[in-house]
């Protein structure tokens, strides 16, 4: 009886981490579906008040790998030559009349709105949570995902992932106390060419920004090699002569 009841035990555990390890490689396959391994864009951001009051920001960006993303202010004209530096966990903002890079963090945001730093400044999902859970749905997968450090920006993260495509739908981002921060969601998917199919359009809004909204517009995604030069601190006033 103890024999069988120990079998059942371990074939349960093993199912237990098949299905935990699955929902990890869900993530992986939605980060590369996301972002390729080495490209770069522009990105339209804008930030909306209750009263209709708009504010846009025009980015030019680089990523490589999960760990680093540079970008560069094209527009407006107050925050032209302004660039930002994301490796891992740590953060700067480069502001050109001050010329010596500034440290920043996840939860603030270099374009105030809804959009934090984290957001903006984004890395792979699965450099920064590990996924706790998978459910499935007649729409697709919803990964129950929690944060690897305390020092990423949502503790929890609820990701509606579509089956066909592997993209996320909407994502869900909560404190450790379970309070809801804000919602993700991404529209709009668009064909950028050499296989880049992904959404052009993430919404967010937040019950702690209440009848505010932000928007990113994505485009020109383009693969391209970068070298590590580029995401170093010496390079940020650099940034914008990659622009080809």
């Amino acid at each position: 009886m103890k024999k069988t009841i120990l079998i059942i035990l371990i074939s349960l555990y093993s199912a237990a981490a098949a299905f935990a390890l699955d929902g990890n490689e869900i993530l992986k396959k939605v980060d590369r579906n996301l972002n390729p391994e080495s490209f770069e864009m522009y990105r339209k951001l804008i930030n909306i008040e209750p009263n209709g009051l708009k504010k846009e920001f025009l980015m030019y960006s680089v990523k490589k790998g999960k760990e680093k993303i540079a970008s560069v202010f094209l527009s407006p004209a107050s925050e032209k030559g302004r660039s930002t530096l994301r490796v891992g966990e740590n953060m700067w903002l480069y502001i050109p009349n001050v010329g010596k890079p500034i440290r920043i963090t996840s939860l603030q945001s270099v374009t105030g709105g809804v959009f934090n730093n984290a957001d903006i400044m984004r890395v792979d999902y699965s450099s920064e949570y590990n996924c706790e859970k998978i459910e499935t749905s007649d729409d697709g997968y919803v990964l129950h995902l929690k944060a690897k450090t305390s020092s990423v920006a949502y503790d929890i993260v609820k990701m509606f992932v579509d089956v066909k495509r592997l993209l996320p739908n909407k994502i869900a981002c909560y404190a450790s106390s379970g309070m809801l921060i804000k919602n993700l969601y991404f529209k709009n998917i668009k064909d950028f060419g050499d296989g880049i199919v992904r959404p052009a359009v993430i919404e967010t809004d937040s019950p702690l920004y209440k009848d505010y909204k932000s928007i990113i517009i994505f485009a020109k995604i383009k693969k391209r090699k970068l070298s590590d030069e580029i995401f170093t601190l010496n390079y940020m006033p650099k940034v914008e002569s990659l622009r080809q």
